[in-house]
């Protein structure tokens, strides 16, 4: 197992300035999911939310296009946060299966444990899981940046074709399989790469872009224990006679 993660306590991070602004209670034992998204999705949305006893309900805040903090407190099922643009989204549970799948911008955090697919196919933003990633984290990631607090499962950042992968614990089988320019950054073990995944040099820039993204998740680690991996660029274009290495 890699060395444990110490999170940088919440006074040394930037705190939000402490005017007053709307903000709202949404308890899912008395309204629906989807009356609690349309709330958080309406123009006039409170600039802070706090949705309490989720209680593992699917989808909630997705599609989110403001600039709001929306903070669950519990347990989320399925593709929370999905879409989100702009607003920071925070989960104090576990989320289920594609939390912040398709995300553009903004920010999620997951102060638990993620399931499968975690951040698939997002084109921007911050996804930050506190605890563990099941299976298939960032598969298909387009341009986001994840950081991870502890293990990622197999087939993490398949088809990986930009962003970046931080772990600061250990990975699973398959990493990075069949990978196009994401960057990977792993601090412990990783058990298996995928195919056209390769171990690279960890130049002075990658060692700077590493330093800004624990630091932007909250993460103290020191960024020379980690390694870097990457696409060999071997199986780009499809070729009859590689058939085998896909």
């Amino acid at each position: 197992m890699a060395p444990s993660v110490t999170e940088i306590p919440a006074e040394r991070r930037t705190a939000a300035p402490q005017d007053e602004i709307h903000s709202a209670v949404l308890d899912l034992r008395e309204t629906t999911v989807r009356e609690v998204n349309e709330i958080l999705q309406a123009p006039d949305a409170p600039a802070r939310s706090t949705v309490s006893a989720p209680r593992g309900a699917h989808a909630l805040a997705c599609g989110l296009t403001a600039d709001v903090e929306v903070t669950i407190d519990g347990h989320v099922g399925y593709y929370c946060a999905g879409m989100n643009q702009r607003a920071q989204v925070t989960v104090t549970g576990n989320a289920g299966v594609g939390v912040a799948e398709n995300m553009m911008s903004g920010s999620v955090r997951v102060r638990g444990d993620a399931s499968q697919s975690a951040g698939a196919t997002a084109h921007g933003g911050m996804l930050v899981i506190e605890g563990n990633a099941a299976a298939r984290c960032g598969i298909s990631m387009k341009g986001v940046d994840i950081v991870v607090g502890g293990d990622i499962g197999h087939m993490s950042a398949f088809m990986g074709q930009a962003g970046r992968l931080v772990v600061c614990g250990d990975a699973g089988e398959a990493l990075g399989d069949s990978l196009y320019e994401a960057r990977i950054y792993v601090r412990g073990s990783v058990a298996s790469l995928g195919a056209d995944c390769i171990k690279k040099e960890m130049r002075a820039e990658h060692l700077a872009e590493l330093t800004e993204l624990l630091a932007a998740a909250g993460f103290d680690a020191e960024p020379a224990d980690f390694t870097r991996y990457g696409s060999a660029r071997e199986l780009y274009n499809f070729r009859v006679d590689n058939a085998s290495s896909y």
